[in-house]
């Protein structure tokens, strides 16, 4: 098998080292260890790596290992593995909605973490292929009513999460209301004018129009939206914006 880069997100420093001796002895690289979810991000963006391994339980993170798979899932998409003593049908389920390729109870077997490794990139790569081949229309069909509905991406302002549904907007006024996760719909959204504000917003940053320091405003969609502070500076590096330079002091 080719060596993987592979991300462990583990709070429990024990477990995170043998954790990495056992990928290391099976040829994999770790390209780090990250405790919490702001280490977890930054990991992601500065070396994307091929698979993620993730304890859902992070003591001292802001969100737990199932809302932090959901946002480095929105930054690189790879192949995420659970890995937790929580056993628990809520927990269980709650993961599920990310799709992970596998879900490992604690304490682990290691050559059973070696096999699962190889087994879950296995899976996602055929899974790539099997996509890939089949022929993809420009378009979007969603779910609606008893059949699917035909939309262009391009006329989306932006998509919200109202609980287990999602609400979308076009540029025309129209909306639809459909039962889907934001995290799974975004995945139908890849191109860089399409991006995530928030856990609960992906805009279309083609349709924005003005931009003030805490809130947004979209074409032909009075109400305002709010800029979350985290997201902020993000936000300015995608966009071309004119910054006025300071008039030198006499």
């Amino acid at each position: 098998m080719i060596p993987l880069k592979i991300l462990i997100i583990e709070d429990e420093t024990i477990t995170a080292m043998d954790l990495r001796e056992t990928l290391q002895e099976a040829g994999h690289l770790v390209t780090a260890i990250a405790r919490t979810y702001q280490d977890a991000v930054k990991a992601v963006k500065s070396n994307p790596p091929d698979l993620a391994l993730i304890d859902i339980h992070l003591e001292g993170s802001a969100v737990n290992g199932i809302e932090t798979a959901k946002r480095l899932l929105d930054i690189h998409p790879m192949p995420i593995m659970y890995l937790t003593a929580n056993s628990e049908p809520a927990t269980f389920n709650a993961a599920k909605e990310t799709l992970p390729v596998a879900y490992l109870l604690k304490p682990f077997r290691h050559d059973e973490l070696k096999l699962q490794v190889e087994l879950a990139y296995h899976y996602f790569q055929s899974t790539l292929s099997i996509t890939t081949n089949i022929p993809v229309s420009s378009y979007l069909y969603l779910p609606v009513d008893n059949g699917h509905e035909k939309i262009d991406p391009n006329d989306v302002l932006y998509v919200e999460a109202d609980g287990s549904y999602v609400q979308i907007y076009l540029r025309t006024k129209k909306t639809y209301y459909i039962s889907m996760n934001l995290g799974h719909l975004a995945q139908y959204f890849p191109t860089p004018n399409f991006y995530r504000l928030s856990r609960s917003l992906l805009i279309n940053l083609n349709y924005l129009e003005r931009l003030e320091s805490t809130y947004l405003y979209l074409v032909n969609h009075e109400t305002a939206i709010s800029i979350p502070a985290p997201s902020r500076k993000e936000l300015m590096n995608k966009l071309r914006i004119v910054r006025t330079k300071k008039a030198p002091s006499r």
